[in-house]
């Protein structure tokens, strides 16, 4: 659905909800933004009448009716919160995390901001208003960063940047131009991942370093996400994952060094090898380092971490194998 679609449906649920009695379709229009686009009563009717359609069918209950009893040809519509409201749900863990990501990307200044011009315009015009209801559609997260919102404003619309960037250890920011693809949180900080293009590569920025305005150098739709790019993995790349992994390995004496400082545990064995145990965060990251000490260190548990290890033993193998090595 396009954003601007998104917004306008969003400010629709703001301005029935908030309100005590039906709003007349004359107040909507007038209220609501992204009506006003509408040249004619024709092409507002048929808008207004898609986005009932939309509202329905994603279980909104939307009601009609009167404000008066005398008058009942004067329809109006309004969101009754109580059947808004979600029942008590039960989720996974997994669930649970993936749902609290997502909410933390829809509390910014721009829904707060479509929340108040609703209410303003309602009680401008003379309904009865009820602010409380609207903590049904504000989920909240904490983004201190003073470039959030004009990042999430440029990934939204697909539009060019520009701004300054404060490396680590740097003494003065340097200016970047970005098409930017998309913002992540990891690991309590926030990234925004695009094309770099002075670099003309795939670069990744924390958002705590982007210093002074963000401001726009294209007009919206200017960028295109590429296919197949996962911004999310870009960001997980710049840091190790966290050692919640226990690994088994055992080492002849006296060599590997490297692992045996990041270990648990050293039991010593027979016939000149050690039980090492080490905690880690990644197969593949850890198979690599194993396989670089040669014969001196042999995988035992976990099986994942020792297939891991076969797979590239095999490959070496199948190489050296070949009349041309």
């Amino acid at each position: 659905m396009a954003a601007r679609r998104t917004e306008r449906l969003l400010n629709l649920v703001i301005c029935l909800l908030a309100a005590r009695r039906f709003v007349p379709r004359e107040q909507i229009r007038v209220i609501v933004p992204g009506y006003a686009e509408c040249e004619t009563d024709e092409a507002f009717e048929r808008m207004f009448e898609r986005d009932k359609d939309d509202l329905r069918e994603m279980g909104i209950p939307l009601e009609t009716g009167s404000n008066s009893a005398w008058f009942e040809d004067e329809i109006g519509y309004r969101i009754n919160g109580d059947a808004y409201a979600l029942p008590a749900v039960s989720f996974e863990p997994a669930e649970l995390a993936v749902l609290g990501l997502a909410a933390r990307v829809w509390q910014s200044a721009s829904l707060a901001r479509a929340a108040s011009q609703a209410i303003l315009k309602l009680e401008a015009s003379g309904a009865d208003v009820d602010p409380d209801a609207l903590a049904l559609v504000e989920p909240r997260f904490a983004a201190a960063e003073a470039a959030f919102g004009r990042l999430y404003e440029a990934v939204r619309d697909g539009r060019p940047v520009t701004f300054g960037y404060r490396p680590a250890g740097a003494e003065a920011p340097a200016q970047r131009s970005l098409e930017p693809w998309g913002i992540v949180s990891w690991h309590g900080h926030w990234y925004v991942v695009g094309h770099d293009v002075e670099r003309a590569a795939t670069r990744v920025f924390r958002l705590s370093r982007v210093d002074g305005e963000v401001r726009f150098t294209g007009p919206a739709g200017r960028v295109q996400v590429p296919p197949g790019v996962n911004v999310r993995d870009e960001v997980r790349m710049l840091t190790p994952p966290p050692a919640d992994q226990t690994a088994t390995v055992r080492v002849r004496a006296g060599t590997a060094q490297p692992i045996r400082r990041r270990a648990v545990s050293v039991t010593p064995g027979d016939q000149g090898w050690d039980t090492v145990s080490l905690a880690y965060g990644d197969d593949e990251t850890l198979a690599e380092e194993i396989v670089g000490f040669g014969a001196d260190v042999v995988a035992v548990a976990p099986d994942e971490l020792r297939d891991a290890v076969v797979r590239r033993l095999t490959s070496v193998l199948a190489v050296t194998a070949e009349p041309s090595s």
